[in-house]
């Protein structure tokens, strides 16, 4: 029996007839519709995985990106506290801790809680500040409707825009705080209540300063508070929060008496490793949706081999070599891949780019607030997408497409053509 023609050695690999071979059966007959079938489905697989992870992850940036700028605008990346005795000498461990290299700003504050109420009542965060400190605040500063001009004589406070609805009150208004710890009498210590007009209102854009806070002159929330002449601590912002560490031994240094510091990190160290663990997940959980795109072009190809056993047979005896044979199924099953990358890269990209027109559309269509601030702090969804993850994810879904074509293009080109003949 007659051996088939030998391998050649003459075609170039990736010639232009492997690629004719390889479109005319990505371009299934109507007996071989199932295969097609199986190709779409691992096309929009493919897609839906990598547009998925794109806008997921960018996503998950943005929450972290928005929450991390609009905490750290607020509070310190360094929080100075008192130890062994309270803060009387603020003033000259500002001095002392401002003359250090990479410290920006420094704002001595006096922290309580209270009730506000007006028509309505909620527990809220006092916060004692200066008013030139409070105007170096971009973050709140950039958003105060009203004045605060003569906020350091006393002549009102500044809440958030949620707490001010939550109140029912404006720019004008008076609202009632009520502090635990108030004046001592014979008859034991006695909540402090006093009504303060409202001067100015301000929106961060997270719900849970905008719905919890009120800024108050620092001398009035000593007095209030009953701290004399202390405050609670001293926030420094330095000029790079990643660097905290070298910066915590620069202000414990420059300090010049015993304080105890709480950085960023530690002060959110439960939320950020909170979102961590949800991206990480997410992105697990999301990978499989590509793989399992992957194995369906594995059983596709598989199919197809099968089916065009006839045609393979024939190209090996008019001279075809086995690495031809490989390289049109290779083909044939890495285009399913490639496109469904590159497709889903651009939808992936398109939304993340309009992810908040795309919310607001979703919510009136369906009439269901989706992504509510009271849950998740912020106002609007927010997507930073990141080149080094976004190239990964794409990276990733290339591999897994060429990888699910090697065993099938093996195969074929495995194939006997006089078995296939028989």
């Amino acid at each position: 029996m007659s051996k088939p023609v030998a391998e050649s050695s003459q075609t170039a690999p990736f010639a232009p007839f492997e690629w004719i071979l390889s479109a005319r059966y990505l371009r299934a007959r109507r007996r071989e519709g199932f295969i097609s079938v199986i190709a779409g489905f691992s096309f929009l697989g493919i897609m839906l995985g990598v547009a998925t992870l794109i806008i997921v992850m960018a996503v998950m940036n943005g929450f972290r990106k928005e929450l991390l700028g609009k905490i750290l605008g607020l509070n310190g990346h360094i929080l100075v506290q008192p130890v062994e005795r309270p803060l009387t000498d603020w003033q000259d461990v500002a001095e002392r801790i401002s003359q250090a290299q990479g410290i920006r700003l420094l704002v001595p504050v006096v922290d309580g809680t209270a009730l506000a109420s007006s028509s309505n009542a909620s527990g809220v965060l006092v916060r004692g500040i200066r008013a030139a400190d409070l105007t170096r605040l971009p973050s709140v500063s950039s958003t105060i409707k009203g004045s605060i001009e003569r906020f350091d004589e006393g002549q009102g406070i500044v809440i958030g825009r949620r707490l001010a609805e939550q109140l029912s009150a404006h720019v004008g208004d008076s609202i009632t705080l009520v502090a635990q710890r108030g004046a001592s009498t014979p008859m034991g210590i006695m909540p402090r209540i006093k009504k303060y007009p409202i001067s100015a209102v301000f929106e961060i854009g997270m719900s849970e300063y905008d719905a919890g806070l009120i800024f108050m002159p620092i001398a009035e929330a000593q007095a209030y508070f009953n701290r004399g002449q202390n405050v609670t601590g001293i926030e420094v912002f330095t000029t790079d929060p990643d660097r905290i560490d070298q910066f915590r031994k620069t202000v414990m240094e420059a300090a010049g008496r015993p304080v105890f510091l709480v950085d960023w990190r530690q002060r959110n160290t439960t939320f950020f490793g909170l979102l961590q663990v949800q991206r990480n997940v997410m992105f697990v959980i999301l990978t499989m949706i590509v793989l399992v795109a992957a194995l369906n072009i594995v059983s596709g190809l598989i199919m197809l081999v099968k089916d065009k056993g006839g045609d393979i047979a024939i190209l090996r005896t008019m001279g075809a070599s086995r690495g031809s044979i490989m390289r049109i199924f290779l083909i044939t099953g890495a285009s399913i891949g490639v496109v469904g990358t590159l497709v889903g890269f651009a939808v992936g990209v398109f939304v993340c780019r309009h992810i908040e027109a795309i919310r607001q559309f979703l919510s009136w269509l369906t009439g269901i607030q989706l992504f509510p601030p009271e849950l998740y702090f912020l106002s609007e969804l927010p997507a930073e997408i990141d080149i080094a993850e976004t190239a990964a994810v794409v990276l990733m879904a290339l591999t897994l497409s060429f990888l699910a074509t090697l065993y099938p293009s093996w195969r074929a080109a495995r194939l006997d053509p006089v078995k296939a003949f028989r």
